[in-house]
């Protein structure tokens, strides 16, 4: 069910209504978000119902024996047979062809055909998504930094809690599970602040993504025959729709939490208006690159022993990334992008000196070249997870710089522009808020039924596409 569908529109305030008017105890207002998360994931195929459930059963009952167990290489066998099922699981689902296919592909280049036998594996939406999510609990817990649950209702509704299943934020046990237990009181501010995200998030998606993923789409399929300041447009319009549809996503996903009283993590702060990369990355994506630093990197030795294991764990940090996103080279190739962007200020100790926002009505000079340094570094790895193959990524780059094919007959894609840069005038002017549209009051009833208008306006002309990370 997409968040930007009328089935949602009438799927939201039902549960709403049930959750606060009649499941009023605590247990049945967990039933209910069980059960209503289960229909919000079996509209796209009831089949994979079957596979989070097992997901859930596996991982609650090796929660429950690792409390009970002291041995430590049974601890470790428990901790080992969930990482293999949830891993053994998204690896069969998300990379099997793709291995089959590069194994085939490497033996071609030496000369050899070799048969191709692939299988009819559809891809379950969000399991990248639950399997980390699953996984966080079952480490915390061998690690014995939280406690293993042992309702199993309230364990399933937090595998399943449907705002934020498919594409994330990829919550922690230690974050969200509690909420499960504590009583929830509706909270009129809370939910305000949750309608508001909701409404912002879908401006991103339907107004911004969606907009610009028409023009994404024709230039990048067409991208021999386009000009390369076309294609160059094509790369920017990209870096507005992955970021609208993706953050557009997790705002609706916090503020269809907090509409039931609860409380996610952020997972976007504005990540454009970073001027490094390691900001960036610590701006963008949270839940994920969290994630990879807390149960990857450190395991692995973080930022400590030799500069060869440094440089080691930071690649194997954004290789891992890269792979996390699709099974396609492509993928890799933008996660081995990012790791070059990132060792110079990790040589040289610089990655922690932006942690804050950027004080002031305007950035400095040095501040603004920074943005547009990492702006422009960013978007060139866009195009790596845009294409479609490796090869088309070189083509898309050498046509760029092919300085005869560079300057188009006529300027495309005008009505787009404004729109792009008056949001950005709203997320500069918010980007020490929670979200782009704490306004004034006097304002911003007018505000937030022009958004409402644009939104709907935008949802009849134009075409509705699911969110990019649905595929992920």
């Amino acid at each position: 069910m997409l968040f930007n569908s009328l089935e949602f529109l009438l799927f939201l305030p039902t549960i709403f209504l049930l959750y606060w008017f009649v499941f009023r105890q605590l247990k049945h207002q967990n039933i209910l978000l069980f059960v209503s998360s289960y229909i919000f994931y079996g509209w796209w195929d009831w089949r994979f119902l079957s596979l989070i459930l097992f997901s859930t059963l596996i991982d609650f009952f090796i929660g429950y024996r690792l409390n009970l167990s002291t041995h430590r290489n049974k601890r470790k066998f428990l901790l080992y047979t969930s990482l293999f099922v949830n891993l053994g699981l998204l690896v069969f689902f998300k990379y099997f062809n793709f291995f089959i296919e590069s194994w085939i592909e490497a033996w071609a280049d030496l000369g050899i055909q070799m048969h191709q036998t692939t299988l009819n594996i559809i891809l379950p939406v969000g399991i990248s998504f639950y399997t980390f999510q699953t996984l966080s609990y079952t480490i915390d817990v061998y690690q014995r930094k939280i406690e293993p649950v042992t309702n199993f209702m309230a364990f399933a509704s937090y595998v399943a809690f449907f705002p934020q299943l498919v594409a994330g934020p990829i919550e922690r046990a230690s974050n969200l599970l509690p909420q499960f237990y504590k009583k929830r009181i509706f909270n009129y501010e809370f939910a305000v602040s949750g309608m508001k995200l909701i409404l912002w998030g879908l401006l991103k998606k339907v107004v911004i993504a969606d907009s610009c993923a028409v023009l994404v789409n024709d230039i990048f399929q067409n991208y021999q025959n386009e000009s390369g300041l076309t294609l160059c447009m094509g790369i920017v319009y990209f870096s507005f729709q992955i970021y609208g549809d993706f953050s557009g996503y997790s705002d609706i996903a916090i503020g269809t939490s907090r509409l039931f009283g609860f409380n996610l993590m952020r997972n976007f702060d504005y990540p454009y208006f970073s001027r490094d990369i390691a900001e960036f990355w610590r701006r963008w994506h949270i839940s994920l690159s969290t994630w990879f630093r807390d149960y990857l990197y450190f395991p692995l030795g973080g930022s400590k022993g030799s500069l060869g294991n440094q440089l080691r764990n930071v690649f194997i940090i954004f290789l891992v990334s890269g792979i996390w996103h699709g099974a396609n080279w492509t993928y890799v190739a933008w996660g081995g992008i990012n790791a070059l962007f990132f060792l110079p200020i990790f040589l040289l100790k610089k990655n922690r000196k932006h942690t804050n926002a950027i004080e002031g009505n305007l950035p400095s000079l040095s501040e603004f070249l920074g943005i547009m340094k990492t702006y422009m570094l960013v978007t060139f790895s866009w195009i790596f997870f845009r294409s479609e193959s490796i090869k088309d990524a070189v083509r898309y780059i050498e046509r760029i710089i092919d300085f005869n094919t560079f300057i188009p007959n006529t300027i495309r894609h005008k009505k787009i522009i404004p729109f792009l840069l008056i949001f950005v005038f709203f997320e500069w002017i918010s980007r020490k808020q929670e979200y782009a549209i704490v306004l004034d009051k006097k304002y911003r009833i007018v505000f937030y039924l022009s958004f409402a208008f644009l939104i709907l306006y935008y949802a009849s002309v134009e075409e509705k596409t699911t969110f990019i990370y649905f595929q992920f």
